[in-house]
């Protein structure tokens, strides 16, 4: 006797509200309108506090951020003095505000969920002069976490989601997959981290970082350069509420390679990208666009042109967003995903910043030039130390 396998019906999930929050501005639209005059996010620092030697950093405005927060406390808790406040938690706090601000939904009830995506949260509450914080406690991501949604009141506790530089990506398809199986209606996913004295040190003792802003996929690339920032994707079910964009298919994977090196062939980020796509049912010739994590290190960009080829992506346009904000480690996931999002309803194409000559050994077809163009389907990818690797479908519906 033969056994009957049914198919479950996937709950379709709808992208319905986003902010970023990062050094091109506060919002998706400031950040975009930044993309669209060609500028970058990157200044050169020379802050012994930060950095031993002179770089270029992509930093959140800190005068713009303190006083967007001040108003937004002011209004939501006017009992709080700002300084309980962490420079991670004011991140966070005006990015999901902003995301609520344009999202009709209730998402007080049990019905919603906060996930946070980071790598290192309060890191900067380590350092000497933030030893009379009023609550240290809150170095653990969990902690944070649970203050964060205390301040918008969200019934559910926060799930927290840090799997090094896929913790973003990893984050939405988490998301996706809760709404998916009817436990929740909206996900309000939030991903974010700070550049501090620690975050700097660890990557310049790896002597991955540039000394210009970097170069995603160019011959000359010599290293990434960080940034910092905050980014909000509300997920629902509810298309009535909704932008006509959704997650189609996602999926991971993982090297088993090296701690901190990707893999050599790159054969397991295309595993996670077949598996995305299979789940998404599209085709590679069903692609528009892909963003890349593209972080200009010799190896990253290696072994994603190696896995883009034998995905047979290479011919599909392919961007880094780094180029603009540099590497924001467990915001990127969640950053660069609403900058597709974006490329997606704008039926644009952005450049890649920073490049300019092929430097790969398997040519991709790297975007020079903001364009328009009708894009209908995209992936965006990620890797991360450990030899993780995710990807993500984006469909418009």
């Amino acid at each position: 006797m033969g056994i009957v396998v049914s198919e479950s019906i996937m709950t379709p999930v709808y992208v319905a509200s986003d902010n970023i929050v990062n050094s091109m501005g506060l919002s998706t639209d400031e950040v975009i309108h930044c993309m669209e005059s060609d500028s970058t996010g990157f200044r050169r620092y020379d802050d012994r506090s930060l950095t031993p030697s002179p770089l270029p950093l992509s930093l959140v405005n800190s005068e713009l951020l303190e006083t967007t927060f001040r108003s937004i406390l002011a209004a939501r808790h006017p009992e709080i003095i700002p300084g309980h406040f962490t420079r991670m938690e004011k991140m966070f706090i005006v990015s999901i505000h902003d995301a609520l601000s344009k999202f009709p939904a209730d998402t007080c009830g049990p019905e919603t969920l906060l996930v946070i995506s980071t790598t290192k949260g309060n890191i900067d509450l380590l350092e000497e002069n933030k030893k009379d914080f009023i609550d240290p406690g809150r170095i653990y991501l969990w902690k944070m976490a649970d203050f964060i949604g205390s301040f918008f009141g969200f019934a559910n506790r926060p799930l927290v989601i840090s799997n090094a530089c896929i913790s973003g990506v990893l984050a939405l398809t988490m998301a996706e997959r809760m709404i998916d199986t009817g436990r929740y209606k909206h996900i309000v996913v939030a991903g974010g981290d700070i550049l501090s004295e620690f975050v700097i040190s660890g990557f310049l003792s790896f002597q991955a970082l540039s000394p210009q802003p970097c170069r995603p996929f160019d011959l000359s690339r010599d290293g990434l350069s960080l940034g910092e920032g905050c980014g909000t994707v509300i997920l629902t079910s509810d298309p009535g509420i909704a932008a006509p964009i959704m997650i189609s298919g996602s999926a991971t994977s993982n090297d088993a390679n090296h701690i901190s090196g990707p893999s050599r062939t790159g054969e397991e980020l295309a595993m996670a990208i077949g598996e995305a796509m299979k789940e998404a049912v599209t085709g590679a010739g069903d692609i528009s666009f892909i963003s890349a994590h593209g972080t200009a290190t010799i190896y990253n960009d290696e072994m994603e042109s190696k896995a883009l080829g034998i995905a047979g992506l290479q011919e599909v346009p392919v961007n880094s967003f780094k180029g603009y904000w540099g590497h924001t480690l467990g915001a990127a996931g969640v950053i660069e995903s609403i900058a597709t999002i974006r490329s997606m309803k704008n039926n644009r194409l952005y450049r890649s910043a920073g490049f300019s000559e092929p430097g790969v050994p398997v040519p991709l077809n790297v975007i020079r030039k903001n364009a328009d163009a009708s894009v209908q389907n995209c992936l965006k990818i990620a890797s991360g130390f450990g030899g993780c690797n995710a990807a993500i479908v984006f469909r418009k519906s």
